[in-house]
């Protein structure tokens, strides 16, 4: 059975309805009114690491190391003063795409307006979990960016049918 709309970005009428089902779309966000766009759905900064080490990936799962990370402690204000480099961020927001849902994360526009990348990968339909993704500060300066703080938008896209679900190494990532 194909869908009529396959391929269409979710607007803000349907990612509301999504969100309100079970399990809803998006869950965990601060500030839901806030952060509902018109065409996705902003997370916001939960944690932040700095990376120690060497990763690895090879051909297949078993030769993947991940890069060994600190936690990188926020200031009295809330804010996380990270200086250039590479740094690993955690979102609050537990995301639960259903099998006819895939998303792209994209950065927020003032990110690169201070200097600051943000670089994700794909949401699989299926996949359930508070994502990580890499922020690197380029601005010589550093950067200050607050907990809680809108860092990426997830945008929406409806597959042409229901997929088998995602069951990769971080289906249920840091939902523990």
């Amino acid at each position: 059975m194909t869908v009529p709309d396959a391929g269409s970005v979710l607007g803000a009428a349907t990612l509301w309805q999504r969100i309100a089902s079970s399990p809803p779309l998006v869950a965990g966000a601060p500030d839901l009114q806030a952060q509902v766009q018109p065409n996705g759905v902003d997370l916001t900064l939960e944690s932040v690491w700095r990376l120690t080490d060497t990763g690895q990936i090879g051909i297949d799962d078993a030769e993947r190391q991940l890069s060994g990370r600190v936690a990188v402690s926020p200031d009295a204000d809330d804010y996380y003063r990270l200086d250039p480099g590479p740094y690993v961020v955690r979102l609050n927001e537990l995301v639960s795409l259903p099998n006819d849902v895939m998303a792209f994360g994209r950065p927020r526009s003032s990110l690169a307006r201070c200097g600051v990348a943000l670089h994700t990968a794909v949401w699989d339909a299926g996949y359930r979990g508070r994502s990580e993704a890499l922020l690197v500060v380029y601005n010589a300066a550093g950067f200050r960016v607050r907990r809680n703080a809108r860092i990426l938008q997830l945008v929406f896209c409806r597959l042409d049918r229901p997929t088998e679900p995602y069951q990769g190494h971080y289906q249920e990532e840091n939902t523990g």
